[in-house]
Parts: structure tokens; C-alpha cells; sequence
């Protein structure tokens, strides 16, 4: 208790606090009496003008120390419609800023040339211009020695650059233009120092889609090239790395973007294009996305590297639209088990999952609770958002206790806000760097007790604003108040008893924030994708050709990224579950015409199709009479068989049935997974049942009857033939030159056309005209021919 009262109220000391408010009176009054040279009327009247936009491109070091020199450098130029004369640029240095307010102020009105910077060094230290032309920009540089600025106690010191001049309407010398800043003056190696930690996002938009190429390979599909040119020299990507890995900070890495760039790298990747088309990517693409890796691989080595869940989802959104929505929480639950396997698989290092990270750490109850579900501890907030509501007059540490074994680190929103907006302008990007720096200092200078402060920046910088971020990144690791420290350490820490630990109520949440979440339909859309994947994988032999692009597509769906871009998520949405639909497709019924049944009984065969490369199975195939009274299958109203399919071939099978009465019935042929769902479309064919009648069955009786009978009177009559033939044969009938009417060759027994037969013959046409050359042993036995037989 003794150390908590202690705590409560860390001020700056009695002798401290005089310096700062000596310092800063004492800063006032050379100011005042520059002020009192100028006519009257000359302030006013300058601040009215403003006719010279001064732009501070770059100030080095930019938290100088004892026997520095600083070097500043910019431009200026005209506005106005005349030309300044006798013009010269030089450098003010102003009061001692005493409040992190203070600082504030002065960064939102720079250019104010009412508001004072205090008076100019002058001498030497000025760079003069005898002309500067209406539109025309004028480069300056001007380098001075620290000592020769007369800075006194150390702290944040308001600093400018201005130009003065003369104009035809204005004759005498005047400020015409003014850029002010800061200047933080740490001349020694600080009692204390804060700890600082600096988040480094490396995260990305939605790149991959869930397409993959046909194939056993399953070439990786991307929506477009946007990510090789974040790769790319130059590119944002590039130089998060690039800079990044010289500097102390945290990693917080989202896994997506290591898959993406894995993909790419790995080998062969293509771009999906208008319908079902697409072209390949580039080889170059292929080889900046390895070298990017590789460079990554070097900078992660020893530091920390926290892995947010796959694909980053927006947690916010799951918690206002998504909770009410069945399974959408373990969405984030997948999400969160992937993570450290794809970066420990990509990057080779073990991360932590410990974190999650809500938009602009903007947090209210739900979230939190969301955040938390899935296995993260500690929440990244936002003092914006948690804000200190006991009157501190310090920042506390970051680490907060909010119940249920949950921290949540808040990171400070000055810090964390200072390189947004438009920063591709050297002069915007130096006071960016400036007031980050100032900011640093003051939170250092507020307190004897040593603190923790995080700083999360915005998650996609821009590559200007990564060039400012590392800069100043650069100079705190390098000045005199701060030390570095890891994220994990930060939530570690012990916590202010001051702070406070209340969650804001969800109604607090920005509106802003909000008008950019998921809506619900977006959720019910990823449950619905959901249930058909689940339903799908079930007949697969190799699911993760399908769940797995498919599951990391899902997760996409609900990625941070699509803040701000609702019909550009719709559309992601919708193609994956067109695509999804369009494989499960490939397995079906085919289409059957009409079967037609002449009988009692039959077969008929129905065709599943594959045209997937990995064969399925686990489906049954029903076939249902829709009258079983008349038609039956295997004797009931309907019968399942198990089917299996090869990849690329299509399977018939056979199902007996039985008719009981004529008509047409309609059967209907049904794919259910062994679960019992149904699979894909059903397929419905008439049977056209035509029974048997007495009548016809008469008639097929009577034909077989007379069939039977002829060819039982063809049987009896060879046999009578035979035997005649056995009674006739005597003992010459095989001699040589006998005259016995059997023998052909006998003169007397052959028969012509006019007498007719000798053994009294039924007439002229049933005559036998033998063959001269015919063998007696070839010849008729009757001798007669064909007679016997009629």
C-alpha cells in the first residue's frame, strides 16, 4: 500500500517543475522584444498574408544532442502576385513545451504566423535570397551548431523556419512565412528512460482466391497482380522489410500474406481473369516473391514476431454482426490454430498468438469477449478508446488487468496516430517524424517512475509512411530517453494501479468504426459457404485438395482488410461460393430419357458422374418409385446402393425392378452423402410399364404349339423313310452292270420328262433329274429321289 501511495501522484520535482516555468518565461521574452522592433501594425498585417509557403523537407538529427549540428533544408516559394525582396531564411527557436497539449496545438496550425516561434538565430545561420519571383520554389539548407541555439533545460522546444521580406506593398522587413516544429533536446543519457514498444504491422489485402488450377498440382489462383508490386523495389512491402530490419521492434505479422507470398514463390501462379479464364504470372513476380522471403527470413531472426489470425479478421465485426450467426466464432478459432504453423512453416520462427488486435484498438465489451474466444490473453487497445478517466497527469504504462484473466495493452493514440494521412511530401513526412519525436520525449519527461508505452501504428502504411515510421523508429532507438522492448515483456509489466481497467460500453464504440463493419447478411453468407464445404468434403478421398483452400478462403471473407470496401467483399464472397458450388457439380446424376418395360420385370441403370481428379465415395445412390403400386424396386417403394467413383469417369448402376399393372411411373434417382444429406440435384425419369395380356399370351402359345407339331411330323416322316430304305436293299444291289431298277446307270428305270416314273410316280413335277457323273453310292437309296420324302 506504502508504494501504491507512492505511485499515485509521480510528478516532476519542486526544482524541476521552477526550471520549466523560468525556462519557458525566460524563452518569452526575447521573443517579446523581437516582436516589439516590427511597426505596429507589421503582425497582423503579415498574418493576413501568408504570401510565402515555407516547406521543412528535412531536419538532422532530429533529436540532436550536445556537439551536434543540425542541418535543415526545404523550400520556399511565392504565392503571392509580388516578388519579395531582400528575403532570408532563418531559424527561431521558441518556449520549452511543458504538456503533450501543448504540442498538439502547434502541430495543428504549423504555419500559423501568429502564433510565435520565438527569435531568430540569426548571424550567419541564414540563407538570403535578393529575389524570390511570384511561383517560384527556392531551395535552402542551413546548418548550425546545437550550442549556438542556446537551448537550456532539456524537453520538447517549439521550433521554426521562416522567411522574411520585403514586398511593393509592404516595404518594410516582415515575416512572410513560417513552418513550425519541434525540436526535442535531450542533451545526456536520460535518469529514466521509458520503455517503448514499437509494433511493425506486416500485413496486406486479400490477394488469393479460392480457385486453384485444374490439375493435380492445384496452381495457386490470385485475384490480381497488386502483390508483386508491394514486392517490389520500392513497393510497400519491400520497404517494410527493407527498413524494418535494422530497427528494434515487434513483428506483427499477418500468416495470409506469408501464404500469399509463399504461393507465388513456390512456383507457377496465375491471375484469375473475366469468368473462368486466366493468364499466368510472371517469372520476375515469381523471383521477387523469394527474394522478399528470404530478406523477411533474416530480419525476423531474433526479434519478436507476433502472428495475428489467419487472414486478420475483423473482430469488431464478428462481435456487433457475427455472434448471433452460427459458427462463426470458430472461424476465428481456425484462423487462430493456423497461424503459428504457417509462420513457423514460411519464416522458420516460432511466434506468439497471444494477441489479438481489434481495428484502431477500439474496444467495448464484445469485443473483447471475441478477442478472447479464441485463445488470445492480451488485446491490443488504443488510449483513445480505454481512456484514463482518473485526471493523470502522466501516461501510465500500457499494460492494463480487465478482468477474467484478460490484459489489454494500450497502446498511446498520439504515438500511434502521428504518421497518418499524406506523407508523400518530404516536408509532411518531417513533422510527422518531429511531433512523434516531441510526443516520445514529454511522455519521458513527465515522470520520475520508468513507464511502458506501445506504439501501434496504423495497419497498412503507405511506403512514405513506412519511410517515416522507420525514421522515427530510428532516431527514439537512438536517442537518450527511450529503450526498446518487446511486446510481450510490455504486457508483462506491472500495472499502473491509476490506469483505469473499465472496458467502454459497446454503445461508445466510434460510428465511424462501425459504418465499416461486416454486416450480418456477410456472416450468413460464410455459413452458408460453410455448410456446403462440410457437405461436399464428406465424398472426397483427398479432402485437403478442397478444405484447404476453401477454409483459408472463409477466413479471407472475414478479413480486416475489407473495411471500406463492401462491394469489393461482396464479390470475393460470391465467388467462392460460386466455385465452391461449381466443383461440388462436377460430381452428379446424368440426366436419363424415358425407360420403357415390355415385361413383369427389368433393370434399370442409372449413371453417376466424376469429373473431379480425386475419386469420391461415401454416397448412396436412392432410386425412388414415386407409385409403388404399380412399380416397384428390388420388391419396395425405393432402394439405396453405396457408390464409388474414379476421378474423371462416370459409374452406372443397376437397379432391378417389378411391374404389377400398365401406366407410366415417374422414378426418382437421389445422391445423399452417408450422413444421410442430400448431394447435388435429383433426377426424375419416366417408366413406362406395358403388362403381358391372356389374349397375346394365346396367340405366343398357340405359334409355339404348331411349331412344336411340324417339326414333330418332319421327324416321323424321316423315320418311316429310313425304314422302307432298310426293307428295299436286296443282295445285288451293289453289283456291277445290273439292270435293277435302283441302279442310276440302268437305262430302263431312268425317268424323262415324257415318261414319268416307273414305279408310278405322282406326276411330272415331282421328277428328279440325277446327275450323270453321280456315284452309286452318292445316288438317292430309293432310287426315286425326293419322293420318299413327300
Amino acid at each position: 500500500m506504502a508504494e501504491a501511495a507512492e505511485y499515485q501522484g509521480p510528478s516532476p520535482s519542486p526544482a524541476r517543475r521552477w526550471l520549466r516555468r523560468s525556462g519557458a518565461v525566460l524563452a518569452g521574452v526575447p521573443l517579446l522584444a523581437g516582436l516589439l522592433q516590427l511597426p505596429a501594425a507589421a503582425p497582423a498585417e503579415a498574418a493576413s498574408s501568408g504570401t510565402v509557403s515555407v516547406s521543412l523537407d528535412s531536419l538532422g538529427p532530429s533529436a540532436p544532442t550536445d556537439g551536434d549540428t543540425l542541418t535543415v533544408s526545404g523550400t520556399v516559394t511565392n504565392k503571392g502576385k509580388q516578388p519579395v525582396t531582400d528575403a532570408h531564411v532563418g531559424l527561431r527557436v521558441g518556449a520549452l513545451l511543458n504538456t503533450r497539449a501543448s504540442i498538439d496545438g502547434i502541430a495543428q496550425h504549423p504555419d500559423d504566423l501568429q502564433g510565435g516561434t520565438g527569435p531568430e538565430v540569426g548571424g550567419k545561420y541564414v540563407e538570403k535570397f535578393a529575389k524570390l519571383a511570384p511561383g517560384v520554389a527556392q531551395h535552402f539548407s542551413i546548418s548550425v551548431p546545437v550550442d549556438k541555439l542556446d537551448l537550456g533545460e532539456d524537453g520538447v522546444y517549439e521550433f521554426g523556419v521562416s522567411l522574411s521580406g520585403k514586398t511593393s506593398a509592404q516595404s518594410w522587413d516582415q515575416v512572410l512565412g513560417i513552418q513550425r516544429t519541434f525540436l526535442p533536446w535531450q542533451s545526456s543519457e536520460a535518469d529514466t528512460k521509458t520503455k517503448t514498444t514499437f509494433l511493425w504491422p506486416l500485413l496486406s489485402t486479400v490477394h488469393m482466391t479460392a480457385r486453384t488450377g485444374a490439375g493435380e498440382q492445384q496452381t495457386p489462383m490470385f485475384l490480381n497482380d497488386d502483390l508483386a508490386k508491394e514486392l517490389a523495389p520500392g513497393g510497400r512491402l519491400a520497404q517494410m522489410v527493407n527498413l524494418g530490419k535494422d530497427l528494434d521492434v515487434t513483428w506483427v505479422i499477418d500468416p495470409d500474406l506469408l501464404a500469399s507470398v509463399d504461393a507465388m514463390a513456390s512456383g507457377t501462379y496465375r491471375l484469375q481473369g473475366e469468368g473462368d479464364t486466366s493468364t499466368p504470372g510472371s517469372k520476375e513476380n515469381q523471383a521477387l516473391a523469394k527474394q522478399w522471403l528470404a530478406d523477411l527470413q533474416k530480419a525476423v531472426t531474433g526479434r519478436e514476431v507476433v502472428a495475428l489470425p489467419f487472414a486478420d479478421p475483423d473482430l469488431a465485426s464478428l462481435a456487433h454482426n457475427g455472434t448471433s450467426v452460427t459458427g462463426s466464432l470458430s472461424h476465428l478459432k481456425d484462423a487462430t490454430d493456423v497461424a503459428a504453423i504457417t509462420v513457423k512453416t514460411v519464416l522458420h520462427v516460432t511466434p506468439s498468438t497471444d494477441f489479438a488486435w481489434p481495428v484502431n484498438g477500439a474496444v467495448d465489451p464484445s469485443i473483447v469477449k471475441v478477442a478472447t474466444s479464441a485463445g488470445a490473453d492480451r488485446v491490443i487497445a488504443r488510449s483513445d478508446s480505454l481512456q484514463d478517466t482518473a485526471a493523470l497527469t502522466y501516461t501510465p504504462s500500457a499494460a492494463r488487468p480487465v478482468g477474467g484473466g484478460t490484459t489489454a495493452v494500450v497502446a498511446d493514440a498520439r504515438l500511434s496516430t502521428a504518421f497518418e494521412g499524406d506523407l508523400t511530401k518530404a516536408g509532411s513526412a518531417t513533422l510527422a517524424v518531429q511531433r512523434f519525436l516531441a510526443q516520445s520525449l514529454e511522455v519521458n519527461a513527465q515522470t520520475d517512475q520508468q513507464r511502458s508505452i506501445v506504439v501501434a501504428p496504423q495497419r497498412l502504411p503507405t511506403a512514405a509512411q513506412v519511410q517515416a515510421m522507420a525514421a522515427a523508429a530510428k532516431a527514439l532507438q537512438g536517442g537518450t530517453w527511450s529503450q526498446s522492448q518487446a511486446l510481450t515483456s510490455a504486457a508483462k509489466d506491472k500495472p499502473d494501479p491509476s490506469a483505469t481497467t473499465r472496458i467502454p460500453s459497446t454503445s461508445a464504440y466510434p460510428v465511424s468504426l462501425r459504418r465499416q463493419e461486416l454486416p450480418r447478411t456477410a456472416f450468413e453468407q460464410v455459413a452458408l459457404t460453410q455448410d456446403k464445404l462440410d457437405n461436399f468434403q464428406v465424398i472426397l478421398s483427398r479432402q485437403s485438395r478442397v478444405v484447404t483452400p476453401f477454409g483459408r478462403a472463409i477466413n479471407r471473407e472475414m478479413s480486416t482488410s475489407w473495411r471500406g470496401r463492401n462491394a469489393e467483399a461482396d464479390s470475393y464472397r460470391s465467388d467462392v461460393e460460386t466455385w465452391l458450388d461449381g466443383l461440388a457439380d462436377q460430381v452428379k446424376l446424368i440426366e436419363k430419357s424415358e425407360t420403357k418395360l415390355s415385361g413383369r420385370s427389368a433393370t434399370i441403370p442409372v449413371t453417376v458422374q466424376n469429373n473431379l481428379v480425386q475419386p469420391v465415395g461415401h454416397l448412396v445412390l436412392r432410386l425412388t418409385s414415386t407409385m409403388p403400386t404399380r412399380l416397384k424396386i428390388h420388391g419396395k417403394a425405393y432402394w439405396e446402393q453405396p457408390v464409388e467413383v474414379s476421378g474423371g469417369h462416370s459409374q452406372s448402376v443397376k437397379f432391378t425392378t417389378s411391374a404389377n399393372a400398365n401406366g407410366r411411373v415417374t422414378v426418382i434417382a437421389q445422391l445423399f452423402t452417408q450422413d444421410g444429406q442430400e448431394y447435388g440435384d435429383s433426377v426424375s425419369f419416366d417408366v413406362k410399364v406395358t403388362e403381358v395380356t391372356p389374349t397375346v399370351m394365346l396367340v405366343i402359345g398357340g405359334g409355339v404349339l404348331l411349331l412344336v407339331l411340324a417339326g414333330f411330323r418332319m421327324y416321323t416322316q424321316r423315320k418311316r423313310a429310313s425304314a422302307r430304305q432298310a426293307g428295299d436293299d436286296g443282295p445285288g444291289t451293289d453289283g456291277e452292270g445290273t439292270d435293277e431298277p435302283g441302279n442310276p446307270e440302268a437305262p430302263g428305270d431312268r425317268l424323262t420328262e415324257e415318261s414319268g416314273s416307273a414305279s408310278g410316280a405322282d406326276g411330272p413335277e415331282q421328277a428328279s433329274d440325277p446327275a450323270p457323273d453321280t456315284a452309286p453310292e452318292n445316288a438317292d437309296p430309293s432310287g426315286t429321289g425326293e419322293r420318299v420324302d413327300r
